[in-house]
């Protein structure tokens, strides 16, 4: 049984909208635990919002998306989320970090969320911090910090509860070649050595050459798919 499934997933926009656009139509696929996954497509092609639904962050107009054999719809909101927290890591193109909080506490609010204990999160922090190379820069805020720390950041908290798949949309697209090639290898090497499922949407073919499988988008359909390389 793959891990993560979309069965007939469709989305349809409608709120102040003339027309309604349907953003992607009848998408199936499964993703096997410890995979790593490329999304790939044009502008417009729905990339965005399979890994939004994918992730839980968005609910599809019809359709599902298992987790095992768990469909998400049956969960409520209050339990979505929870399940969110503990199993799904998200890295996005903008960082998404709070500006107002330093590295270490940005990657310590998964684990407190969580219910975990301070000094626990705080551990638990401190060995992302340490495991993505920022130990030295725990106390500095984001705007501290240059654009390439902050994507670390992202991914230390994207990894800190170890969860069971990491998605990530265009986690390079803001960076240099040099420093958006060392984020990527943060990613890949949590998938081969935490067996974290990877799911990538990007538009570089040579990034995506480094993953285990492609899956190509248009107009909110796969239109393709095969081991990449």
């Amino acid at each position: 049984m793959p891990q993560v499934r979309a069965q007939g997933v469709t989305k349809i926009f409608t709120y102040g909208l003339a027309q309604p656009v349907e953003a992607l139509h009848g998408v199936d696929f499964g993703v096997e635990r410890g995979e790593s996954v490329a999304v790939m497509g044009p502008s417009g092609a729905g990339k965005s919002t399979l890994l939004q639904i994918v992730g839980t962050l968005d609910r599809p107009t019809e359709g599902s998306v298992f987790y095992n054999d768990l469909d998400t719809r049956s969960l409520s909101p209050s339990a979505l989320s929870a399940f969110r927290n503990k199993k799904i890591g998200f890295v996005f193109q903008f960082h998404h970090l709070l500006p107002e909080f330093s590295a270490h506490e940005n990657v310590m609010m998964p684990a407190l969320i969580a219910g975990k204990p301070f000094t626990e999160a705080k551990r638990i922090a401190t060995e992302m911090l340490e495991r993505v190379g920022l130990v030295s820069r725990l106390d500095h805020r984001p705007g501290e910090l240059s654009g390439g720390e902050q994507q670390r950041v992202a991914v230390a908290r994207a990894a800190a509860l170890q969860p069971e798949i990491i998605l990530a949309d265009e986690p390079t697209g803001n960076l240099d070649m040099a420093t958006g090639d060392k984020v990527f290898k943060l990613l890949t090497d949590l998938n081969r050595e935490k067996n974290i499922t990877l799911m990538v949407v990007t538009h570089s073919e040579a990034l995506a050459a480094r993953m285990g499988r492609v899956i190509r988008m248009a107009d909110g359909k796969l239109v393709g798919e095969g081991i990449s390389g």
